[in-house]
């Protein structure tokens, strides 16, 4: 007798439904390469890698564990892994000319949680900037979700600030640390550095201060990194700071992640806490694109840096000039990659951020002086943040910052038609597709990369 004849076999349950999502996930990716290749990228916090650095992200490194020291893995396999680690650390220490520098941390906020784990304890108290000061959130209070209250358990102080210096007041802040010692709250970390970072802090002027009093001194460096290394804005580690913490993605353009250096005295607390404290894997591709990243910046640094700080200078004068309230003003508005300005005037933070995005304009709203006490909040601040560390790497200069300024004053200002900005902000990226500053930049900037 045949035997039955067999069906198909029933196609899995959820099968058509996952690849359509599979296909909805790589569209949105090459939709956001094509949106960022037409559009003005003005958020202070971003900037593009070289394409070496992406190679490097895309290695094996990104598959592998490597925790501990390099010669002190926990896992086999890692001849190679710490080969490029020590390479890392040595660029790092060079390029800031520091005594020691741990590569792990995999962010800003992990680099700050060390020095916290590392110099302080639960309880203790911290004096940083707040937020609408140009505070960032992970040296912030328990009770606003702030990194340094909320997972470390410190007790925040913020530092007295003149709105009109944009600047942290020094004299007022030795008197607020004598109140506090006498208090029996004496600081045990101040925190230097933020978020909105217009002008140099005084890490001279109170450095001698804290350290008379035992207080550990670090400067957070995220944004600054890049013009640090580049000789254009402070040398914190010179000036007086213990340690210093920094992303390696903003003025520094390399991966994603974070760095923490200092002296040879301080390295084993820091090791320790970045691991076991912090980190297991510590994302060891984008280790890799630090070092790459550290090899760039030496070689071009200083003329990205220089750069930088002219255009962000030009922005905002030609911000300014078209009627739009540019801070800083009595300080020349700025000295760093970043511009703020106050648009109250016209609509709060979070409208006018959504109508530049709508016109390819990127920027990110911005709490400024004054906000908390007129009731404002993060979503409806009232200013906005540009930084031009992104368009600088893309090649702008001057004149193409006179043209954004008048972009956005078009519609902040005047009200224009988003689809007509679109199409001028288009028009002026066109010449603007690769990552200068580097070894090899013949691949386009936000080119999307098919391996599939």
């Amino acid at each position: 007798m045949a035997s039955a004849r067999r069906r198909p076999a029933a196609r899995p349950a959820g099968r058509s439904r996952a690849r359509e999502a599979y296909a909805r996930v790589f569209g949105a990716l090459r939709d956001h390469s094509r949106l960022f290749s037409e559009a003005i990228p003005l958020i202070a916090s971003e900037n593009i890698p070289s394409p070496a650095v992406r190679e490097a992200l895309l290695s094996d490194f990104g598959n592998r564990y490597a925790e501990g020291w390099p010669g002190e893995r926990v896992y086999a396999g890692c001849e190679h892994i710490d080969r490029v680690e020590v390479e890392c650390m040595g660029l790092a220490r060079r390029l800031f000319r520091a005594g020691f520098a741990d590569v792990r941390p995999t962010s800003g906020v992990v680099a700050n949680l060390a020095i916290y784990s590392a110099f302080s304890d639960p309880g203790d108290v911290m004096i940083a900037p707040s937020i609408p000061a140009g505070g960032h959130i992970s040296h912030g209070k328990r009770e606003h979700a702030g990194t340094a209250g909320l997972v470390h358990g410190l007790d925040i102080e913020f530092y007295p600030f003149d709105a009109d210096e944009m600047a942290i007041d020094v004299d007022a802040t030795k008197k607020k640390v004598r109140a506090l010692k006498a208090a029996r709250r004496l600081p045990k970390i101040a925190m230097l550095g933020g978020s909105l970072f217009l002008f140099p802090h005084p890490v001279a002027e109170l450095s001698g201060f804290f350290r008379s009093r035992k207080v550990h001194v670090n400067y957070d460096a995220a944004h600054v990194a890049g013009l640090i290394a580049g000789g254009k804005f402070q040398d914190p580690l010179r000036e007086g700071a213990d340690t210093m913490t920094l992303s390696t993605h903003k003025t520094l353009f390399g991966p994603q992640g974070g760095l923490v250096l200092g002296s040879k005295s301080h390295a084993e607390a820091i090791k320790r806490a970045v691991f076991p404290g912090l980190t297991s894997s510590h994302h060891i591709h984008h280790m890799a694109a630090k070092a790459v990243a550290f090899a760039e910046a030496i070689e071009f640094g200083r003329k990205y840096a220089a750069q930088v700080v002219s255009n962000a200078r030009r922005l905002a004068e030609e911000l300014s000039s078209q009627g739009l309230r540019v801070l800083g003003e009595r300080r020349g508005f700025t000295e760093s990659h970043q511009v703020a300005v106050d648009v109250w005037d016209h609509a709060d933070g979070g409208a006018v951020e959504r109508a530049l995005e709508r016109a390819n304009i990127i920027v990110n709203r911005q709490l400024i002086p004054g906000d908390i006490r007129a009731g404002r909040n993060y979503m409806k601040p009232g200013g906005i943040r540009l930084g031009v560390s992104e368009v600088t790497r893309l090649g702008m200069r001057g004149g193409e910052m006179a043209e954004i300024a008048r972009l956005i004053r078009s519609v902040i200002v005047d009200g224009a038609d988003a689809a007509r900005t679109r199409r001028a902000a288009r028009e002026l990226r066109k010449g603007h597709q690769r990552a200068r500053y580097c070894f090899e930049g013949r691949r386009g900037a936000y080119d999307y990369v098919r391996l599939r």
